[in-house]
């Protein structure tokens, strides 16, 4: 199946489930609470998602939905909460900005960079054989729902800024803003760097050289980065809070140190011979200097 017909069938999947959870937030029974509303909305596109990647036969389906559901969720809520006193527009207008180049970059990524149907994910086989007869209980819960609500508690803090009073424009904005903005903008840098690095590597050749060279996961940082710029965020609104408004980053930063990576570094590992020297000079996630050989 060709690229363009991948993509429209997975659209038309997007489309049947945003306008699922659309019509939820519009016509459906109200919570009084817009978070809870909120994740209502969130589990109906999950899945009808998901039934869509059962009928399309590859669980890649979800994979857009990482980028796409947050500015769903954030435009959601600041349009519900206008009428609501108190709620900083400013702080409020510099996260929605945060969020939307964010998920304009990795969603455009995504379609640059899948090549369709025929393909997907190599960590999603696995995680169903292993579950043998309850492989479509695994399908759901950790490739569909499990990554649907980790997303959600990273979305907790832009929750407290769009729908909560908070505290004026700060300099913790700021930093907010430059970590959020300079987030996808080195996962650019990266995902183009190893672009480039395809195009010319030698069989079993492992990525060493720009961004690459200061951490094995640039890209994963900038995603880490980028949710922690969300905490942040939140805490400048509410800073007595913080407790609560930290856990989606920490929730995030757990899922790729205890999970992504190691799946990554496994299958690296397997396939270039050289890979075992990289992890021994070049840090994990967090850019530094590498060591010396």
């Amino acid at each position: 199946m060709s690229k363009t017909a991948s993509l429209a069938r997975v659209g038309l999947v997007y489309l049947i489930a945003f306008g699922a959870a659309t019509a939820y937030l519009l016509v459906g029974p109200d919570t009084d609470h817009l978070w809870l509303d909120g994740l209502v909305a969130d589990l109906v596109a999950t899945v009808v998602v998901f039934v869509g990647s059962r009928t399309l036969g590859n669980s890649s389906c979800y994979d857009p939905y990482w980028s796409v559901l947050p500015p769903f969720l954030v435009v959601f809520w600041f349009l519900a909460a206008r009428d609501l006193a108190g709620i900083d527009d400013g702080r409020s207008v510099l996260l929605l900005v945060v969020v939307l180049v964010w998920a304009v970059r990795l969603t455009g990524n995504w379609l640059h960079d899948w090549p369709g149907l025929h393909h997907e994910d190599f960590r999603y086989a696995p995680l169903r054989e292993n579950a043998g007869r309850f492989g479509i209980v695994a399908d759901f819960v950790a490739i569909h729902l499990v990554p649907t609500l980790i997303v959600f508690l990273g979305l907790v803090p832009a929750y407290a800024v769009l729908a909560r009073p908070g505290e004026p424009l700060g300099w913790l904005d700021v930093v907010a803003t430059v970590v959020g903005i300079g987030a996808p903008v080195l996962q650019y840098v990266a995902d183009a760097q190893m672009r480039a690095f395809i195009k010319v590597r030698q069989p079993g050749q492992a990525m060493e050289q720009g961004l690459w060279s200061w951490s094995r996961h640039p890209n994963y940082f900038g995603e880490v980065a980028f949710w922690w710029s969300l905490a942040l965020f939140g805490i400048a609104g509410a800073p007595e809070d913080w407790w609560w408004l930290v856990v989606g980053g920490v929730a995030m930063t757990a899922m790729f140190q205890g999970a992504s990576i190691p799946m990554m570094e496994k299958r690296s590992l397997e396939r270039r011979p050289t890979y075992q020297d990289v992890i021994d000079r070049v840090p994990r996630l967090v850019p530094r200097p590498p060591r010396r050989s």
